[in-house]
């Protein structure tokens, strides 16, 4: 019988750990990311067969004080902290750690928005206090005396802003969007910052928040609503067409040169338009003429006074900002005169613009009316209209 038992025993598996290979020690060690920002979360990965010592559990390295696995900064370390096998058999071991900054004003308003700490002991337990432009270490006492280690920098970094599109018409939202990873304050929820907006319109614009786009991403969006009917309000922003948008982000976490202290302002514009066409927006009606006093004139002679009116009529449901202008040339084609009007015409509004000219010689004279979106941007908002005249 004990013959039998013995021979049992020496047929049975059996399964231990494996001795590590002290001159060739394979673990290497890896991190999820090149550079993290002071509130990642930190991926961790070490390849290591040796430690993989029952292949039909899952196993588990770094928690014990002979062969432990560090986690630390120039001030704050994680140790022992445990690494969990990814699968049975793997020999791949994997542990997170959320990085909780260091205590700052991200926003300006005074105060402090991060909860630094380092606390837990793995795999997915830890938390880390870290300083901008620093690093961790990793390290791994692979076998006595035997420890392997692997760095990673830790860096804030400029925000940027800008819009999904260069122009925007009335009828569609604008989206403006923040890429700031140190904004990324909690890497298991979505984090938000605020945003100014304003238009030529509405210089004092509005402020909106701006929502992480997942958990950890460090993208933030906001989308407003562009209206030339309603006052600014809310996410609703008072804007015409011909209007240039901004979106204005400061940035509180700066790499260096900046210091700790330091804030940066980032902006970006776009413009906004309807998606009726410009030659479209104003209908004008045939030059007329007048003296002083309003009365229509037929007949004109040098050295006196003529009021050249013209007519324009806004038939949207939108403000239309315009200049428009006059312009007289002789029959040399020469230009007499060049004068204009620059205002703002109401929805469903018809309105009179007139500019007084005084015929200094006889001869046949051009006048010509343009009307134009701004005299920066001479987009034509109406027809040429041109009519001829004898000045006795």
């Amino acid at each position: 019988m004990l013959h039998f038992l013995l021979l049992s025993l020496f047929l049975l598996p059996a399964f231990g750990q494996s001795a590590p290979d002290y001159d060739n020690p394979y673990s290497p060690i890896f991190t999820d990311k090149p550079v993290y920002s002071w509130t990642d979360k930190m991926k961790i990965t070490i390849i290591s067969p040796s430690w993989n010592s029952d292949k039909h559990l899952i196993d588990a390295i770094g928690e014990t004080e002979s062969h432990p696995i560090k986690i630390a900064t120039s001030e704050n370390s994680l140790e022992p902290y445990r690494f969990t096998e990814t699968d049975v058999n793997s020999g791949i071991f994997t542990a997170e750690v959320i990085l909780t900054g260091f205590p700052h004003d991200v926003d300006g308003d005074g105060d402090v928005d991060t909860t630094p700490r380092t606390t837990g002991s793995g795999p997915t337990s830890g938390f880390l206090e870290v300083d901008r432009d620093s690093a961790i270490s990793i390290s791994f006492e692979f076998a006595d005396g035997v420890v392997l280690v692997e760095s990673v920098p830790i860096s804030w970094n400029v925000g940027t802003i800008n819009f999904s599109e260069d122009l925007f018409y009335l009828e569609n939202p604008a989206i403006v969007r923040v890429i700031d990873l140190d904004m990324n304050l909690n890497p298991e929820a979505l984090d938000n910052l605020s945003l100014q907006v304003f238009s030529d319109s509405d210089v004092a614009g509005i402020e909106v928040n701006a929502v992480e786009t997942s958990e950890s991403s460090g993208s933030f969006v906001a989308t407003i609503s562009l209206s030339q009917n309603s006052p600014s309000s809310g996410n609703r922003l008072y804007s015409v067409p011909g209007d240039e948008i901004f979106a204005k982000y400061d940035d509180y976490t700066l790499p260096k040169p900046y210091s700790q202290s330091d804030n940066l302002e980032v902006n970006a514009f776009a413009r906004v338009d309807s998606s009726i066409p410009p030659i479209e927006r104003i209908t004008t009606s045939p030059i007329s003429f007048s003296d002083g006093l309003g009365n229509t004139m037929e007949s004109f002679s040098a050295n006196n006074p003529i009021q050249l009116v013209g007519t324009i009529q806004n038939d949207h449901d939108f403000n239309q900002k315009f200049v428009y202008l006059f312009q007289v040339k002789n029959s040399g084609n020469f230009i007499e005169s060049l004068s204009w009007i620059q205002s703002e015409i109401s929805s469903q509004q018809t309105l009179d613009v007139s500019q007084s000219w005084v015929p200094e010689e006889s001869g046949i004279y051009q006048i010509e009316t343009f009307v134009w979106n701004s005299l920066n941007d001479p987009t034509v908002l109406s027809p040429i209209m041109s009519t001829m005249i004898t000045v006795d």
